[in-house]
């Protein structure tokens, strides 16, 4: 990554160096045809690239979010109590697991309540597939809950089952 004034220059984009009368424009592919020494006489310098992170388990680079629920105890009516601060990685990602196994099993409800109510019965792949995507909530939330870091929830892969398949 290229810097001018400690600020990043983004490749193929044009850019100005200095201001007013004495500004020089420069063309958006100037930086991939200029040499080393004429990008050094202008002030650019070439810094690594920002390590990337998955946001969505972390702040930035090295800096997790909050993996568990963080409680804290506060004194209620004479009594400690532990009092719920903010939520954490593991109940989020659970509570995702939840919502993508009830609109996967959605389409099929009305089935079961045919069933519970009318006696009619459900084919049989149709409760297989319903019995897999129920196991496999239950086997993703178990393995969120083992999870004793945020690498290790990060690194976590969940395949649903496909009701093509049964």
């Amino acid at each position: 990554m290229f810097m001018l004034n400690d600020k990043p220059l983004p490749l193929d984009t044009p850019f100005t160096v200095g201001e007013g009368d004495e500004a020089i424009q420069y063309p958006a592919n100037w930086l991939r045809l200029s040499t080393a020494e004429e990008k050094a006489a202008i002030g650019i310098t070439e810094a690594d690239d920002p390590v990337p992170y998955d946001d969505r388990f972390y702040w930035g680079p090295n800096n997790p979010k909050q993996l568990d629920d963080l409680y804290e105890e506060q004194i209620v009516e004479g009594d400690p109590t532990q009092v719920l601060v903010s939520r954490g990685l593991k109940y989020n990602m659970i509570q995702q697991i939840k919502d993508t196994a009830g609109k996967l099993l959605a389409p099929t409800d009305w089935m079961v309540l045919r069933q519970l109510f009318k006696g009619v019965g459900m084919a049989s792949h149709y409760e297989n597939y319903r019995d897999a995507v129920v196991a496999a909530s239950n086997t993703f939330e178990t393995q969120v809950n083992a999870c004793t870091s945020v690498d290790e929830l990060a690194a976590l892969q969940f395949t649903w089952p496909n009701q093509k398949d049964f």
